[in-house]
Parts: structure tokens; C-alpha cells; sequence
């Protein structure tokens, strides 16, 4: 088991690729801490479908984008277990909306969840990671914030701004063997994409050169790649997990 005995961080558990990711890290041996937004109870199945499989977890809930909620939350693990390894920002929302006709709420939220959020969680784990000399932080972008997307001006500059983040922390980071990378998905087949109707799915896999949708357990497995010893050579990269739409 890759994972033995670390412990592993994932926000935004409750979501089909949060799930996917903080089962993924409970199969290879680390102590899960499942934290969602809203959906606690989502987050708690998970964390239990994970001890069921033998693995450990707990579940919490946080407001990411709440700098004293994340600095709480971060605290009592810290103080439960002694040490985080691995921290994977993965909650995010999505409000689509075309640039002309976006409101303020639409872009505040995007960006206070998405990019805020992703800071917040570095900010308070990253200080911790930085004093025991080991860590590893993997922020989830998207190939949005490579690209951009219309009717996602939000979302795709708060995932650039992920990249940017990454990029900074992993330079100022490095000094202490923490490492910080960011794995961009592309069409992926995941609860957030499902809500895209037919038409729009059928267009976007016409753009992928592998002719296929991804699914989550492609995001998990370079996840676990990442936060993985064979990767400790490895910072502020950006990997696309995308089936070649980005090259």
C-alpha cells in the first residue's frame, strides 16, 4: 500500500471525483479526512464505504470559503493525528453563464470556492507541511483554465488561477520537500458533466483525439501518482488528464 500511514486531506469528498479520489487514497492504506461543503452526509457514506473496504476515514464539513472555517477545520486535524501528508483540493463549483450577461454573484462565488477556497487550504496546511519538512499538495484544475471555455469565464480564471497558485507555492514550497502540482481533467464523466445535455457532450468528445469521455478513477489514479514516493522528484507541473484535448 503506497499510502501507509499518511494522512490524506480531500475536499469536495462528496462529488463524484472527490469520492473517487478519497477512496482511491483509503484502498493504498492512508487515513482519509472526507470534507464537503453541504453534503456531509454524502461525505460520511463515503467515509464509511472507505472503512468498509478496510480502509480508515473520517468525514467532516467546511466552508471553504471561509479563511477561520478552514483554519478550524485544519487545526483539529492536525491536533487529532499529528501530522498531514497529503492535502487534494478538489471542491469546486460551477455557475455558467455567458460574459455579458454574468452576474456578480455568479463570479464571486466561482471564484471564492474555486480559487479562495484552493488558497485558504495551502495557506493553513501548507505552514504545517513547511515545519515537519514533508508533504504533498495536489490542486484539481481544469483544462478550462488551460484553454477556456465560453460560458465559463468564472470558472475557467479560477482554474487558471489554480495553475498560477500551484506554480508560486511550489517554488516558495520546495525549500522544505513539500511539493505542489495541479492535474487539469477534461471531459469527464462525473456528476458535473452529466447536468451538460447530449448535443453538448457528443461536441466536446468530437474534441478529444482519444474519442472518449475519462472518468474519475483517471483523475484519482494521478492523484495517487502524485502524492506517491516515484513523484517526489515532481513539482509545479500541471498534468492533464484530458485524453489529449489540451496538446
Amino acid at each position: 500500500m503506497r499510502m501507509r500511514d499518511k494522512v490524506a486531506i480531500v475536499t469536495g469528498a462528496s462529488g463524484g471525483l472527490g469520492s473517487k479520489i478519497a477512496k482511491a487514497f483509503g484502498r493504498e492504506g492512508a487515513y482519509v479526512v472526507a470534507l464537503a461543503g453541504r453534503n456531509l452526509e454524502t461525505a460520511e457514506t463515503v467515509a464509511q464505504e472507505i472503512i468498509a473496504e478496510g480502509g480508515s476515514a473520517v468525514a467532516g464539513s467546511v466552508d471553504v470559503s471561509s479563511p477561520a472555517c478552514v483554519e478550524e477545520a485544519i487545526g483539529e486535524i492536525h491536533k487529532k493525528f499529528g501530522h498531514i501528508d497529503i492535502l487534494v483540493n478538489n471542491a469546486g463549483v460551477r455557475r455558467d453563464n455567458f460574459l455579458i450577461r454574468m452576474t456578480d454573484e455568479e463570479w464571486k462565488e466561482v471564484m471564492e470556492v474555486n480559487l479562495n477556497g484552493v488558497f485558504y487550504f495551502m495557506r493553513s496546511v501548507g505552514k504545517r507541511m513547511f515545519r515537519q519538512r514533508s508533504g504533498r499538495i495536489i490542486n484539481i484544475s481544469s483544462v478550462a483554465g488551460v484553454l477556456g471555455n465560453p460560458g465559463q469565464s468564472n470558472y475557467s480564471a479560477s482554474k487558471a488561477g489554480v495553475i498560477g497558485l500551484t506554480k508560486a507555492a511550489a517554488r516558495e514550497l520546495a525549500m522544505r520537500q513539500v511539493t505542489v502540482n495541479a492535474i487539469a481533467p477534461g471531459f469527464i464523466d462525473t456528476g458535473m458533466t452529466r447536468e451538460l445535455g447530449c448535443e453538448v457532450k457528443e461536441k466536446l468528445i468530437q474534441g478529444v483525439p482519444l474519442g472518449r469521455a475519462g472518468c474519475a478513477e483517471d483523475v484519482a489514479e494521478a492523484c495517487l501518482f502524485l502524492a506517491s514516493d516515484e513523484a517526489c522528484y515532481i513539482t509545479g507541473q500541471v498534468l492533464c488528464v484530458d485524453g489529449g484535448l489540451a496538446m
